[in-house]
């Protein structure tokens, strides 16, 4: 018995491990194979100096993969670039103290480079030891790299931001920093505004010298390695064919139960959020002659920036993917904090980020009596609602969100757009496709309903920051006429309908939605669209010109079709046969190419 599953959905339909097949001919080693390749490897290089660096992403095992490559080449010198050359712990801490600030969660985005944090007379001296030694030598740690010598054999072990968080909630600290058991989500600021950006820099210049790549998202034990060839190979395949992102789930205090069910998960109390489509934080598996090899899916994003997400969404973003896909599951649980996000120049000015967290909600399903909380009630005074905020802050009195906030019925299917500045927060009894900008990061919570967090510590309010972006004149009305039920239908064909469904024209997310029974036709036209299959069990995707290989998503599942596609096809598939399907399309507003682009 079902209490969840939507009538025609199998529970459990939803693949957890989507994966990328790369044609025969390419090769995984994994774990002790992988370790006896690099050995066999390096041996193998001519000349006097042999010579192996291995280049981490912050977050590695260190210990565990020197404890490996111990037992590939036992007669090797080994050198942790971190020890040898790096800036104290003090000396770092300085460099980035102004980026961290004194903040949870806020800090300040930072522009350094990875030499900033070596010094570059001890690198020279690693140099030095390597040019004078006789035996092979392995050089590993975040920066192996920046020692000034032609090495044999360039390794890059890679790291998803998510496994990363998930080895400090473990107890690991940032990098150079003894903060295990510090507070989860300062060391995630510290991450988020520093070691990440710098370490992205880091590796997109390792790119064209690499000879192998390893999966360090597991145990260095049964690490995967596949030579710079295969990583490559995978990366351009995914750059022209639709794909999808390992999705990751979490739970949180006001998680709810439709997720657990439909998506057949684990044994967490409740489950929160689903990261569907955050290529900052999730993974790309690429099926290998069997081995399945995972890679943060921000490799692609570096790698082919203008296959993946267009010319004109490159132009305006860089390498950086704009639009983030994720659920909020509120059945049975309970509502999201009020909260509100900041306008661009406020996110600009503040935290150095360059375009800002506007977001949407599309209801993928609801009770009855689900609720939108959006925009301000018309007979609000904004001193007023600032001091009960206040108040409610010290606990003196609880936030009577119904008098200062307005709540809107929220049905299946419905969308609510959410430009920066507008006051929101999902009620209970919903579950809300999030079709937003992917920074995701800058919440101003200003009531979180009396709770604490599932650590048992209050989550952060950040009142001054919410009050200074709240925008007033977003009321009852001005909320209804143009946040609230804005479809229209925009074309038709045979047995398909299009309908522009929002986002606000403050919101550079443009988003249509198609409803079909036959052959839906669609077009990238020179930019990255991501859809999620919001109705229906199943749907196939297909090129007309056979550009490539039929793709099948289910229900609830998110999938990007980069630019470099162009025209395809959605139609019922399998279980999908039969039903009504809908699928809704996000793409960067004013990126089409061809007649009449937008």
């Amino acid at each position: 018995m079902t209490k969840y599953t939507p009538e025609g959905i199998v529970p459990g339909l939803y693949d957890k491990q989507p994966v990328i097949d790369l044609p025969a001919g390419h090769r995984a080693h994994v774990g002790s194979e992988a370790w006896r390749q690099l050995a066999t490897r390096l041996l193998d290089s001519p000349g006097r100096a042999r010579t192996l660096a291995i280049d981490t992403y912050p977050g590695s095992d260190l210990d565990g993969l020197r404890r490996e490559l111990e037992r590939a080449l036992p007669d090797a010198l080994f050198i942790d670039v971190e020890e040898a050359a790096a800036k104290s712990p003090a000396a770092i801490d300085e460099l980035i103290a102004a980026n961290l600030t004194d903040d949870r969660v806020f800090g300040v985005l930072g522009h350094q480079t990875l030499p900033e944090f070596y010094e570059s007379e001890a690198l020279e001296a690693v140099a030095g030891t390597l040019r004078d030694e006789t035996r092979p030598v392995v050089v590993y740690g975040w920066g192996a790299t920046l020692v000034p010598v032609e090495f044999d054999v360039v390794v890059l072990a890679d790291l998803a931001r998510w496994e990363i968080q998930r080895r400090q909630r473990a107890g690991a600290p940032n990098w150079r920093a003894d903060n295990g058991d510090d507070d989860q989500l300062r060391k995630i600021k510290r991450g988020f505004f520093v070691e990440w950006r710098v370490a992205d820099r880091h590796k997109r210049l390792l790119f064209d010298r690499l000879d192998y790549v390893l999966d360090a998202n597991g145990s260095m034990a049964e690490a995967k390695l596949v030579d710079a060839a295969t990583f490559l190979a995978g990366l351009e395949i995914a750059s022209r064919r639709p794909f999808r992102l390992v999705p990751f789930f979490d739970p949180g205090v006001w998680g709810g139960q439709w997720m657990k069910e439909v998506f057949e998960l684990g044994d967490e109390q409740n489950y929160a959020w689903c990261f569907d489509c955050v290529p900052e934080e999730n993974s790309l598996l690429l099926r290998v002659d069997g081995e399945i090899v995972e890679l943060p899916a921000l490799d692609l994003v570096f790698r082919h920036p203008r296959e993946l997400l267009g010319e004109k969404t490159f132009a305006r973003f860089g390498a950086e993917f704009p639009i983030r896909f994720d659920f909020l599951d509120t059945m049975a649980g309970g509502n999201l904090s009020l909260q509100v996000h900041p306008l661009t120049d406020y996110i600009q000015n503040t935290f150095g980020m360059h375009y800002t967290q506007d977001e949407s909600y599309y209801l993928l399903d609801a009770t009855d009596d689900a609720v939108v909380y959006l925009g301000i009630r018309d007979d609000v005074e904004p001193a007023a609602m600032v001091e009960a905020l206040a108040t409610a802050e010290t606990g003196a009195a609880p936030f009577e969100a119904e008098q200062f906030v307005n709540a809107f019925p929220a049905r299946k299917h419905d969308h609510f757009s959410i430009p920066a500045g507008t006051v929101h927060c999902s009620g209970a009894d919903s579950m809300v496709l999030e079709i937003s900008a992917t920074p995701y990061i800058f919440t101003f919570k200003m009531w979180d309903w009396g709770r604490v967090g599932l650590d048992g510590v209050p989550r952060p309010i950040h009142l001054e920051h919410a009050a200074a972006n709240i925008q007033w004149n977003r009321d009852t009305a001005w909320v209804a006429d143009h946040l609230v039920g804005q479809i229209t239908e925009t074309a038709r064909g045979d047995g398909w309908v299009e309908e522009r469904t929002g986002l606000h024209e403050l919101e550079f997310i443009e988003v249509r939605r198609h409803w079909f029974e036959g052959t839906a036709p669609h077009d990238t036209r020179g930019t990255v669209n991501v859809l999620n299959l919001v109705e229906g069990a199943e749907a196939i995707v297909e090129s007309p010109t056979a550009a490539f290989d039929p793709f099948v998503v289910h229900y609830a599942e998110t999938f990007v079709v980069p630019a470099a596609v162009g025209a395809y096809t959605i139609r019922p598939w399998g279980r999908g046969v039969g039903q009504r399907l809908g699928t809704v399309k996000a793409y960067v507003r004013g990126t089409l190419t061809g007649p009449d682009a937008g």
